[in-house]
């Protein structure tokens, strides 16, 4: 059944609760493969976390997001047992977060931890050994992955022979050589040139598809756009935000739509009104069009074919970054 299950998630449709699978029509009454369940962390005389609950899907990406010192590297924390919750509880794979299931996890956290003066085959072969690898399951896993990310002249040096980027690549092969099936990624393509952020972007991908869970907190909202399936969103020690990332868009949508075309449109008209307008190096020109509530897309469609020659339309959602500032902003002051 969980076979099934992991094979559905690649076809999951959110439709509030239960899910369904766009393939087989089977619906879920629960999907979460991690659950934080009223979370409470202080530290002194701060409250790091203020009863945050979250639940992440199998299989999918995660967007982790919020402003720094929102809560987020605390919570991560906890679901790799650095630190205990005061209050709360973690739900991993139907289970309380237990010693057990440390194993199940890769972890790459924002400051890497590598042995600057230790070699690196000697210190990935360590690494897997305390994940629960044995040494032939290690290096042949090592080979595919040396292989792969074409590193193998790296073998016999230093951490600290390699530059920043090199670093990187070493210890995301760390986080995910034994095949965790819970991976958290901290800020994964920090310090890599473009070509090798592609890279990793592709293995994040990779490992969404062959069934993993990947938790992905980044700042960078430009890889939440592109990466994430579902987001939670924590500032000031609260989630704020939560669901699959193409409902929040649609949530935070503003009834806009952006229009490409030759010819001249009037400014306002019963049913919409023009708010930008810039023209393009071919003699055209684009505009954003708010729309009516009354209206809908069709009319509007309708009305321009006879005003203008359409190039392109399609509706104006906001982006991760518009949403983050706009959901930030709307927060009070505590």
């Amino acid at each position: 059944m969980k076979d099934a299950l992991k094979e559905c998630i690649k076809y999951l449709m959110p439709f509030n609760n239960p899910y369904i699978c766009r393939k087989c029509n089977f619906g879920f009454y629960s999907m979460a493969f991690l659950e934080t369940r009223e979370i409470v962390k202080d530290y002194h005389q701060h409250r790091a976390l203020d009863h945050v609950s979250i639940s992440i899907p199998g299989g999918s990406i995660f967007g982790l997001l919020g402003p720094n010192g929102a809560g987020k590297t605390s919570l991560i924390r906890i679901i790799n047992q650095i630190t205990a919750p005061d209050s709360g509880q973690i739900i991993f794979d139907g289970q309380p977060l237990n010693e057990s299931h440390i194993r199940r996890i890769g972890y790459l956290p924002e400051e890497r931890g590598l042995y600057k003066k230790m070699k690196v085959g000697e210190q990935l072969l360590y690494l897997a050994r305390l994940k629960g690898l044995t040494e032939r399951e290690a290096m042949s896993k090592l080979k595919v992955w040396f292989e792969k990310f074409d590193i193998k002249p790296w073998w016999s040096k230093t951490v600290s022979d390699l530059s920043k980027g090199m670093q990187q690549k070493i210890q995301f092969v760390s986080t995910v050589l034994h095949e965790p099936e819970l991976i958290i990624l901290d800020e994964p393509f920090s310090g890599f040139d473009p070509i090798n952020a592609n890279l990793i972007r592709n293995e994040i991908l990779e490992l969404k598809e062959k069934g993993h869970t990947l938790i992905f907190s980044t700042h960078r909202m430009e890889s939440v756009e592109e990466l994430c399936d579902y987001i939670a969103l924590i500032h000031r020690s609260r989630k704020i935000l939560e669901g699959p990332k193409e409902q929040i868009k649609m949530n935070f949508k503003t009834h806009t739509y952006r229009l490409e075309y030759s010819g001249e449109l009037p400014l306002e008209h019963p049913i919409f009104k023009v708010e930008q307008i810039s023209a393009t190096k071919n003699g055209r020109k684009r505009s954003i069009i708010s729309l009516a509530e009354e209206a809908n897309a069709n009319q509007l469609i309708s009305v321009l074919i006879d005003q203008v020659e359409i190039h392109s339309f399609g509706e104006n959602l906001p982006t991760m970054q518009e949403i983050f500032i706009k959901a930030v902003g709307e927060v009070p002051e505590s």
